[in-house]
């Protein structure tokens, strides 16, 4: 069944964040978008020059709508409109039995103000009936009422928060400073999970409209699919990160980020992804230039012209190497957990899961023929290592 994804949402007409964010998101990773549009926003990279919102019983009427044929496996709730629509929201979705992921969008990219006092006030209500709650720190201050200047005051602004509107609260670090951005997911009980988190490099770049947007998305998608929540966290994390680094760069301001060049990375499907083959080569610069030619682009190489990978429209790598073995390389989500696996199956490994200089984490076998193959976690570092051609 695909999953299918209901999202609660406005409209961004410059379609870098809102529901043509959400949109693409869900499509990407394989899910079916379905919408309820609270808001129509005159928007740009710029900021939002007008906002018109929809009528409340226009939105539970759309909401209504897909629900009652097609059905419904999660919702991502976004931009509310009004706190009318958020009343009117919660009052629905309290008897639906299906995760909710919800994103308190208060301030745009832009800085652009999207709901007033009376509408954050009404989240609680949409808060209460969340799975998870996914504010920034400028809304999670604003929702907790605490500071929240350093780690440990993020942590008890989002434990507090989390206590309070009996949701777990996923913290986003993106407006904390420093090179190092860091995501808290908290729960009500701490006994329920033990605090989590993300740390990852702050990404160089503008291309930032809709991170909030798509993150809370992806990772209704990833619930919807049937994954656990840190797992669609973990994820949705990379999915962002992706289409950041694949920004088409539009714009005189805070830019869309390029949701259509995350393709073989992440998945909702937990089945092996065939996204990189390795092959030998005898004359590095010849076969260079003959995969160039092809439309390849290369995106590593190395001074000893031992080594280079190029990437296919799609995603898809293929690398060539001095000496190597044709290898198949499959990339596989629960990696260590499938290798056990596999063992139990009478599946004979060269190579448990090691954590390799290249940041890739791999485990080696052959097929029944002889093949190579490898089984590998690299997320973000396949396409994107820190040594990618510019």
């Amino acid at each position: 069944m695909t999953p299918r994804v209901l999202i609660i949402a406005g409209s961004d007409s410059g379609g870098g964040a809102g529901i043509q964010a959400d949109i693409k998101t869900v499509t990407m990773l394989g899910g079916h978008a379905m919408t309820a549009i609270t808001a129509i926003t005159a928007q740009n990279t710029l900021g939002v020059q007008a906002v018109l919102a929809v009528p409340t019983d226009m939105v539970i009427a759309q909401i209504n709508s897909v629900v009652t044929d097609i059905g419904v496996d999660a919702v991502k709730i976004g931009m509310i409109g009004s706190a009318a629509t958020a009343h009117a929201v919660a009052d629905v979705l309290e008897s639906l039995d299906v995760p909710i992921v919800f994103d308190p969008v208060m301030v745009a990219t832009s800085g652009s103000v999207l709901a007033d006092d009376e509408t954050i006030a009404a989240f609680e209500r949409l808060m209460r009936v969340a799975e998870v709650t996914t504010p920034n720190l400028l809304e999670l201050k604003a929702l907790s009422g605490m500071p929240v200047d350093d780690s440990e005051a993020v942590h008890a602004a989002a434990q507090a928060l989390a206590v309070r509107r009996r949701c777990a609260v996923l913290a986003k670090g993106g407006h904390g400073r420093g090179r190092e951005i860091v995501d808290r997911l908290v729960y009500v009980d701490p006994m329920d999970g033990r605090p989590t988190e993300w740390r990852s490099e702050r990404i160089d770049s503008n291309c930032t409209h809709g991170t909030g947007c798509t993150l809370a998305s992806a990772i209704a998608t990833y619930l919807a699919a049937g994954h656990p929540l840190e797992f669609a966290i973990d994820h949705a994390r990379q999915f962002v990160r992706l289409a950041i680094k694949g920004a088409p760069h539009l714009g005189n301001g805070h830019g869309p980020m390029g949701h259509q060049t995350v393709r073989l990375d992440v998945s909702i499907e937990a089945g092996a992804r065939l996204n990189q083959i390795t092959i030998a080569a005898t004359d590095y610069e010849g076969t260079c230039s003959f995969y160039s030619r092809l439309g390849l682009k290369q995106i590593v190489g190395t001074d000893d012209a031992h080594y280079a990978r190029f990437e296919a429209p799609g995603g898809a790598t293929l690398s060539i190497e001095t000496g190597a073995r044709p290898t198949v390389f499959l990339e596989v989500d629960y990696l260590d957990e499938t290798i056990e696996w596999l063992q139990k199956e009478g599946a004979v490994f060269e190579q448990l899961p090691t954590d390799q200089p290249w940041l890739w984490r791999e485990a080696r076998l052959t097929d029944p023929s002889g093949n190579p193959v490898c089984l590998y976690q690299a997320g973000e570092n396949r396409r994107y290592p820190p040594w990618r051609l510019r």
